[in-house]
Parts: structure tokens; C-alpha cells; sequence
């Protein structure tokens, strides 16, 4: 069955249609599990449920923001299900929607048979690493490769005979234009952390887990070295990994008069809607005027910004731009928002960590003399006028990034090799400095030193 699928575009639909199929009867047999366990305590639950929902539509009520949230301690609760195939394994330690970011190991109900590679683009060190991990997945896994339209047009690719034989089997995609949810199992990497960030990009709702390696220029999300690539990739098609949940930011921008604005253009009805890893800059653009931002928190009014902008970040954003403007660094297991100011014309103005939660609002204050500009992890960049508001909340579809060794590893071998995290040069012991070892606590610097003068004349 596998390799029908192989360079087949034809096929395609034919392969979604099982996708589909294949999760229905896997949902409608984890419902039937359920209820059959359940069975009879059916009253207890149901009396419960209408306890709990009738206290959650109170708390939604009383609440100031209008999005509905999934219950959970700190945090909306993340999506267990990765793609048509990966899924956080099953623990019974769970607490509430809560799990131990220790125990979250990935486990595939279906071996995956698709897997989109990305590779860096403009960089000639990764071409040859691409074609063999290409070549292996296709002719060694049986597996259906999804690459980029602009790599089969790429002429430097042609010089190599091995991706020839490979070419006419590679399936292909078009950002913005196709569909790739519900066809992809499995995402492999080949760079540096763009590569991460330009595959949270593509898939805007559930996204299937992420292998990273480090071909790139600093790697600090890409864990795995690519020399005994075919036993690390066996290693996690096998199911033998640990997966860190880098939380998302939800981004709406509400434009002004969209709730008004019942005719007219439909681009002006439609917020713009969008789902970052790294964070949500507000900045003053090209005007020499100070920014004048103001924040909400759940429809509260908690300051305003007069700086050059804010950086509104995830855990895993909070070692990208945000360290760099004096942020502290959160382990992106924690369930948190950074709020950042970008040069802040305040000496008291610092940064604040909220829990994940909330829903920010951020708008152009009434008073400000200039517009704002916002960018969503660098990209897709526009104006923020009057009127116009950006709401944040934490998204229910994280990025489940494979670990190289566990996620804590992983994460303090990347600010010490990355970063360099505190390194210094190490302090001398007292038995070290050989000056001071023969001295007495009366001895001054000045008889020292004279006793130096001495031996130097008698020599």
C-alpha cells in the first residue's frame, strides 16, 4: 500500500479520505472505551457536568474577554493529538489537563507514512544532507516526501545525480495555496530555528511533531546533528522520544469598524488571525515619535507603553528577541506570557511575566501622535491605526518539538552552547596564588613589596 502512494499525485485524495476515516474510528473507539468504563456512574457524571458547565458559563459570563477557554489550571489546555498520527502517550499521573512535562514521550497509533522535509534555503551546506536524508526516507522507509515547490525549481539540486533518481517521486506544496493539514505525520528540519518557525507557519492548527537538525547558524530549537541521522530518525519512528510543547500565541487583529462594518469589503470584516512561536512585536515603525501603547489584561487596563514598542513572547520566544531587551529566560514547559517594553522611556518599567492563560488586549492609545506597526515572529507585518486592537491569548495547538536527549538536557546544553550562559573564567583558589600563601593577615602590600625589592638586590 505504501508505495502507491510514492509520486503519485493522483492518489492524494484517495490518502486523505484514510486519514479521515482512520481518525473517526480511532475517536468513536476511544468514546465507546469510555462510556463502556463509565457505565455506571453515568448519573454521578452527568449531575457533575451540569454543575461544571453551569459554573463555566458563569465564569465566561463574569468574564471581560470573549474567547471560550479550555479548562485547565494555568493555561488553555493543548491538544494531544499531533497530525493524523502522533499523540502524546497516555499517563495515568495526570492531574486535571495538567501533565509532568517529564512524561510527555511521543507514541504513534499508526505508523506515519508522510513527512514534509525542510531544508534552509540559499545555503549550499545543506543540499547534500537534504538528498540523502530524501533519499533514504523514499527508497530505505517507504515513505511519502513532501518538499517545497521552489526546491524542485532550485538549479543547484540538478548537479546531483542521486536526486535525480529521486526527483519524480517528491510531492510538493505551495505556501499559502495548499492544504497540509491532515496530510503530513511527521516534519523533519534541515537549518537553523527559521526552519522551526516557518513550520509553525504552515500549520495553523494541530502540527504533526517536529524533528529539528542543526545545519543552521545557531540552533538553539534544533537539537539533533545530522551524522547518525538514519539511527536518530529510526529512534523516533519507533517511538522512542521525549517531545517538548512549545506553547503558541492566538493573534487577532480586530480592525476598526469590523464589529460595525456589516457591508462593504470583505477583507475588512475578517480580523486577521495568526499563530506565533516566538512572540508579537509593537513597535513605532518609521516614525521618530515615541510609542503609546495600551495594555490590557482579561478587559482591565494595566499601563500604558511609551517606548519604542513591546514584545509580547512565549517561553520559547523568551531566548530570541525578548532576552535581547533585558527579558528573562523561561524554560518553554512553563505556562507563561512574557510582556517585554522595547526601550522604555521609564527606568521602572520592567518586564512582567502573566500567567498563560489571560487574554492581552494592546491599542493604539487615543492621545498617541503616531500608528503602530506589529510583526508576528518577523513576518506578515502591518499597520496598527486608531481604533485597530491586537488580541493575545495562548493557543490550544503547541509545536511538538522532538527532544535529542530529554527537555531539560536539551534546553541548558542550548544556552550554554548557544548562549553561552554564564561562562566566566573560573576563580582562583587560595592555593593558586602563590604571592599570598607565605604572607600573614599583617602584612601589607607595601611590605610585600619591599621584601620583593630586597631579594631582587641580594640576587
Amino acid at each position: 500500500m505504501v508505495s502507491l502512494w510514492v509520486g503519485s499525485e493522483t492518489d492524494l485524495p484517495t490518502l486523505h479520505q484514510c486519514r479521515m476515516a482512520d481518525r473517526l474510528e480511532f475517536r468513536l473507539t476511544c468514546l465507546h472505551n469510555v462510556k463502556s468504563k463509565d457505565h455506571d456512574n453515568d448519573l454521578d457524571l452527568v449531575e457533575s457536568k451540569s454543575l461544571e458547565d453551569a459554573s463555566e458559563i458563569h465564569r465566561r459570563q463574569s468574564r471581560s474577554g470573549t474567547w471560550p477557554r479550555t479548562r485547565s489550571l494555568n493555561a488553555p489546555s493543548p491538544v494531544q493529538q499531533f497530525g493524523p498520527c502522533g499523540r502524546i502517550m497516555k499517563n495515568s499521573s495526570m492531574v486535571m489537563t495538567i501533565q509532568d512535562p517529564a512524561s510527555q514521550r511521543l507514541t504513534w497509533y499508526k505508523p506515519p507514512l508522510t513527512v514534509l522535509v525542510i531544508k534552509k534555503v540559499r545555503d549550499a551546506s545543506v543540499y547534500s544532507p537534504f538528498i540523502q536524508l530524501v533519499q533514504w526516507l523514499i527508497e530505505e522507509k517507504r515513505m511519502v516526501v513532501f518538499v517545497e515547490a521552489s526546491v524542485m525549481d532550485d538549479n543547484h539540486l540538478d548537479h546531483y545525480k542521486s536526486f535525480a533518481k529521486i526527483k519524480e517521486k517528491l510531492m510538493t506544496f505551495r505556501d499559502g495555496k495548499d492544504d497540509l493539514t491532515d496530510k503530513i505525520d511527521f516534519i523533519i528540519c534541515l537549518g537553523g530555528d527559521g526552519t522551526l518557525l516557518y513550520a509553525s507557519q504552515l500549520f495553523q492548527q494541530s502540527v504533526p511533531p517536529v524533528m529539528a537538525f542543526h545545519l543552521g547558524s545557531l540552533g538553539f530549537l534544533t537539537p539533533f546533528q545530522f551524522e547518525n541521522f538514519q539511527e536518530q530518525v529510526n529512534n523516533v519512528l519507533e517511538g522512542h522520544a521525549a517531545l517538548t510543547l512549545r506553547s503558541r500565541l492566538r493573534c487577532i487583529i480586530m480592525k476598526k469598524g469590523d464589529t460595525q462594518n456589516k457591508s462593504g469589503d470583505k477583507a475588512n470584516q475578517v480580523p486577521t488571525n495568526v499563530l506565533v512561536l516566538n512572540e508579537v512585536v509593537i513597535d513605532r515603525g518609521p516614525s521618530p515619535y515615541l510609542s503609546n501603547i495600551d495594555l490590557y489584561l482579561d478587559g482591565k487596563h494595566i499601563t500604558s507603553v511609551q517606548g519604542d514598542g513591546l514584545i509580547v513572547s512565549t517561553p520559547t520566544g523568551s531566548t530570541a528577541y525578548a532576552v535581547a531587551a533585558g527579558a528573562s529566560m523561561i524554560h518553554p514547559s512553563v505556562p507563561a506570557i512574557m510582556v517585554t517594553p522595547i526601550c522604555p522611556h521609564s527606568l521602572s518599567f520592567r518586564p512582567i511575566v502573566v500567567p498563560a492563560g489571560v487574554e492581552l488586549k494592546i491599542s493604539v492609545s487615543p492621545d498617541s501622535r503616531n500608528t503602530s506597526w506589529v510583526s508576528f515572529d518577523g513576518r506578515n507585518r502591518q499597520e496598527l491605526v486608531h481604533g485597530d486592537s491586537l488580541r493575545i491569548t495562548t493557543s490550544i495547538y503547541p509545536v511538538p518539538s522532538i527532544c535529542a536527549q530529554d527537555q531539560i538536557t536539551d534546553w541548558f546544553d542550548s544556552l550554554a552552547e548557544c548562549l553561552h550562559w554564564n561562562v566566566r573564567k573560573r576563580q582562583k583558589h587560595l592555593d593558586e596564588l602563590t604571592d599570598l600563601t607565605h604572607s600573614s593577615s599583617n602584612d601589607t602590600l607595601d611590605s610585600l613589596g619591599k621584601e620583593d625589592i630586597e631579594k631582587e638586590n641580594n640576587s
